[in-house]
């Protein structure tokens, strides 16, 4: 059996932290490779850059670290992205696959909201990484800067990019000013 951890997120776009935890998964468990996994549509109507950019951007930011595929299965099912949807799919196709869901913990605050998350952790048990800012029972000790991906897209609707090049890849960057993604907030 391979290990297959799945970081999946909105990647909207992909910034340091995201970057971090794939390091940091990849660095401290035993996993063969680490599947990032941009939605394709975001199950809570949040509007999003197109996904080809996304993508890309993940691509940019993580594609370049040891064992990280940014996967495209997401688009493959079509519709809304549910987390549960696209474990059970990557089950089906990879049965000699042992599935891992990434978590920050700021999203565990979000879990009760998910589509039967309690099926979600049995078909693959979490890690969780601690997110600076997150403070829980359940979250682990803080690993991840407080940067989030709200914060960067305000941060470029108001100009101001070089606050931004300690928290967003260069390659990142370069590819949203390059597109004029999120000009306005």
């Amino acid at each position: 059996m391979a290990t297959i951890a799945v970081f999946g997120g909105s990647f909207n776009p992909p910034h340091l932290a995201h970057v971090l935890a794939a390091a940091v998964v990849l660095a401290t468990h035993d996993v063969d490779q680490l599947l990032v996994v941009p939605a394709f549509q975001h199950p809570f109507s949040k509007h999003l850059a197109p996904y080809n950019d996304r993508v890309r951007m993940c691509e940019l930011a993580m594609g370049w670290l040891p064992k990280v595929h940014v996967s495209r299965v997401e688009e493959e099912l079509g519709g809304e992205s549910l987390t549960l949807r696209t474990l059970e799919h990557l089950a089906r196709q990879h049965p000699d696959w042992e599935l891992r869901l990434v978590l920050g913990a700021d999203v565990l605050v979000d879990a009760p909201k998910w589509h039967r998350f309690d099926e979600v952790i049995k078909l693959a048990p979490p890690i969780v990484l601690g997110r600076a800012g997150v403070h829980s029972p359940a979250a682990p000790p803080a690993l991840l800067p407080d940067i989030s991906s709200t914060d960067v897209r305000a941060r470029i609707a108001t100009g101001a990019w070089a606050s931004l090049s300690d928290v967003v890849p260069k390659a990142v960057l370069t590819y949203i000013q390059a597109r004029g993604l999120y000009a306005a907030a």
